[in-house]
């Protein structure tokens, strides 16, 4: 079986600095693949990472500047608290700490809290919360007079995820219905276990609700009238939008060629040979069994037709043997079974997925039952030219354009040979491999940047806040 790949090293050119940040930085994802939901990584805390960290630290006139500039300006000196389920590398946490920043950015007051927290600070939680200290975000205990203080005087509270809600009886108590009028509820969940009345109750009384697709919006509309009878409040869809540093390196050909040889090399494939990567959290629930069955199906199409291509690779991104779970026992089992274990390799967890995006030449994204909220790893594949292979399912159907900037294939075992067939189709089509993925660059430019992402959010904040002064003066 081919050996899980190292993770990055530094490479010494120069635009060394610039490879450090993009892979440092905090982004939805830089997956910290955990059993299920999210196990701790061990991110790189050093004087190098430190000293990018501090570099890029808000001064005040930058502060002053930005805000006059930045669509999220209107929120400066404003009181923001944020509440999250939890604090690791998975989507949730990572997407409102980019809200975090972005508020900073524009010289809001922003105070974090996670809860439940867990008594045990690990090497992810100590990372992040002084990423975030370090940005100038108040980090507070979500229990305690002080953050019930906090509550009642802040401009905004902003809950990210259904789960968050569970905050609001533990610890506000009485004061939850002076809190409601000015909380904007952030949900990125599409699960069924979710929909639980003890998490959302109160849902029907906050300013809004903000989530990331339509179809999860609408999902989200029927469920809780149906199953919980209860009223969505006012929704907003609110795509999102890749950083700048992603899209810096996404955009020079020397990183991508640099990076590209080395997360190659280390694979112990060839320049020329064609890479399909799923770079997800390993479970069943993201679909690496049936990318599997597919990537071998096309196999053996290939051989039956006797198609010239160049040697085809599958990559997983996101493995965890020390986790040691049956889904990823059977994957590996598969692989031998079938004797393709010389042209599919497992990847360890990692915080750098800019290097991986720049060494293959086509994302699968083959979430399963309803697909992705949105799947930030698609339109961040998109920036670096991929064709996407994605189910149509979720908010996917949102960012690909089928037959343009990739092939879309039904959930389940019903899609794994048309996946397997357009895996071919992409393997003998070099020229509408590259077309694709210039169209796919097309469209993340012409909606999902930071700077669209901002300017959405901002709209919200504005409805949001306007709300909450008519409900303090009524």
């Amino acid at each position: 079986m081919a050996k899980p790949a190292a993770g990055w090293i530094p490479l010494f050119k120069k635009r060394f600095v610039l490879f450090v940040v993009v892979i440092l930085s905090v982004s939805t994802v830089f997956v910290c693949f955990i059993r299920g939901a999210s196990a701790p990584c061990d991110p790189p805390r050093n004087g190098l990472a430190a000293a990018v960290d501090r570099a890029k630290l808000p001064r005040h006139s930058d502060v002053d500047v930005g805000a006059r500039k930045n669509p999220l300006g209107f929120m400066r000196t404003k009181l923001v608290l944020l509440v999250s389920h939890e604090l690791s590398l998975s989507g949730g946490p990572l997407l409102l700490m980019e809200l975090a920043f972005l508020l900073r950015t524009v010289g809001s007051r922003v105070v974090w809290i996670t809860y439940p927290k867990s008594e045990e600070t690990n090497e992810v939680t100590y990372s992040l919360e002084h990423k975030m200290l370090n940005r100038g975000v108040q980090v507070i205990s979500a229990k305690g007079q002080e953050v019930i203080d906090t509550a009642l005087k802040a401009d905004l509270v902003i809950l990210n995820t259904a789960v968050a809600g569970k905050w609001l009886d533990a610890v506000l108590k009485e004061r939850v219905p002076q809190v409601l009028p000015k909380i904007l509820w952030w949900i990125h969940e599409m699960r069924g276990h979710y929909f639980k009345l003890e998490y959302v109750k109160h849902l029907p009384f906050v300013a809004g609700a903000m989530i990331d697709s339509h179809t999860t919006a609408e999902y989200w509309k029927n469920r809780t009238r149906d199953r919980l009878k209860i009223q969505m409040p006012e929704t907003y869809v609110v795509h999102l939008g890749n950083s700048k540093e992603l899209m810096e390196v996404a955009e020079d050909s020397v990183a991508r060629r640099v990076l590209r040889e080395h997360i190659r090399e280390s694979l112990g494939v060839r320049s020329g040979d064609l890479l399909f990567a799923i770079i997800n959290s390993v479970s069943r629930g993201k679909g690496q069994d049936l990318f599997l069955h597919s990537f071998h199906e096309s196999l053996k199409l290939i051989q039956e037709q006797k198609l010239q291509v160049p040697s085809m690779h599958a990559v997983i991104v996101g493995s965890d043997m020390n986790a040691q779970t049956k889904f990823e026992t059977e994957l590996r089992d598969f692989v031998l079974k079938r004797g393709i274990q010389d042209r599919v390799h497992f990847v360890n967890k990692t915080l750098a997925v800019a290097p991986y995006l720049a060494a293959i030449d086509v994302l699968v994204q083959n979430s399963q039952a309803r697909g992705e909220c949105f799947g930030r790893i698609t339109i961040e594949a998109m920036a670096f030219k991929l064709p996407v292979l994605g189910t149509s399912a979720g908010g996917t159907t949102e960012i690909v354009v089928n037959g343009s900037t990739g092939f879309l294939h039904p959930v389940g075992k019903e899609g794994v040979i048309l996946l397997a067939k357009n895996m071919v189709k992409l393997a003998t089509h070099v020229e509408r491999r590259l077309t694709m993925g210039k169209k796919g660059y097309e469209r993340v430019k012409e909606r999902f940047m930071e700077h669209h992402m901002a300017e959405r959010i901002a709209l919200v904040l504005k409805e949001v806040l306007n709300k909450s002064a008519a409900h303090s003066h009524s």
